[in-house]
């Protein structure tokens, strides 16, 4: 039997029913005067026809590639090749299920985290590594440490291998802003050499290196659901905040872009289809059928109502 243990969470993807709906969140202001709101809706439609979509900016796992898959497959792979058991009994290496490795990636961050939380809450493994679990700290610190490196190694092949596409209407939609003269931007949590070989090998090196910025994780002190990314991305675009639309996957990217005075418009996968995403301005299963045109009606529509 394979060595995996559910945690214990109560959200299920099939009570997030937006698998082929797109939804619109606009907020309006309330117990205004007739007057009152006229005012505000003059000078809402005036501060509109100053503002535009000017800059599109991109996270990158979960938006430009759905990754947690890839990294939960190299993950077990490490698995199997070290034969990681966490019991005397277990007739199978350890193996972390697509359900299980979703609420695993939604509650920790981090791949040696996780594997250190796991083996805290499982009991430390025998392997390859170790014939009998490690009892130390320098032990356990080892087989997380091999265990990471070797994931990661394998995760960079997966990458390479050719086989890897980029979600829905990403390329399309960072053609289309191109064209039309619009600032483009990737800003990722992950590390930058991390980031540099997802979009190396999925969106090409000439993309790549047409964006007008790139960040990753490295580039900054505080890691997303602070907004200091996007802050800085805007201050290398040089474009106000306002004019800027975000595409994330996560409520914690749309914490970091709505803290930056930023819209987000998110596209979920199934890692965080239960996510609340009360404050983007829409929400889609993917971008397939999403043009530039309409992103520049959603963020025009967004000034008008706030």
């Amino acid at each position: 039997m394979a060595c995996t243990i559910p945690l214990s969470l109560s959200s299920s993807s099939s009570s997030f029913l937006l698998s082929h709906t797109t939804i619109f969140r606009f907020r309006s202001p309330r117990h205004l005067s007739t007057s009152s709101s006229r005012r505000r809706l003059s000078v809402s439609v005036s501060a509109s026809s100053s503002s535009s979509l000017q800059a599109l900016i991109f996270d990158c796992d979960g938006v430009i590639l759905e990754s947690e898959h890839l990294h939960r497959q190299a993950y077990n792979e490490a698995f199997a090749h070290f034969n990681v058991r966490c019991s005397s009994s277990a007739s199978q290496p350890l193996n972390w299920d697509l359900h299980f490795y979703d609420q695993l990636q939604n509650q920790i961050g981090g791949g040696k985290p996780k594997m250190r939380w796991y083996f805290k809450e499982h009991g430390w493994p025998s392997s390859t590594i170790f014939e009998k679990p490690p009892e130390d700290d320098e032990g356990r610190a080892k087989i997380i440490d091999t265990l990471q490196d070797w994931k990661t190694e394998r995760y960079k092949e997966i990458m390479k291998s050719g086989t890897v596409e980029p979600r829905p209407g990403v390329l399309r939609l960072m053609d289309e802003a191109k064209a039309a003269g619009k600032r483009l931007a990737v800003c990722s949590a992950a590390t930058k050499s991390s980031v540099i070989l997802c979009l190396e090998n999925l969106i090409g090196i000439e993309r790549f290196q047409g964006l007008d910025c790139f960040l990753a994780g490295d580039d900054v002190k505080q890691k997303k659901p602070d907004p200091s990314i996007y802050l800085t991305a805007s201050k290398k675009l040089g474009i106000p905040e306002k004019d800027c639309l975000v595409v994330e996957d996560s409520v914690i990217g749309l914490q970091a872009a709505t803290k930056a005075g930023m819209s987000c418009v998110i596209t979920y996968t199934s890692s965080t289809a239960d996510q609340d995403f009360k404050d983007a301005i829409a929400i889609y299963p993917d971008l397939s059928n999403i043009r530039l045109k309409d992103l520049e009606l959603l963020l025009q529509n967004a000034v008008i109502a706030n």
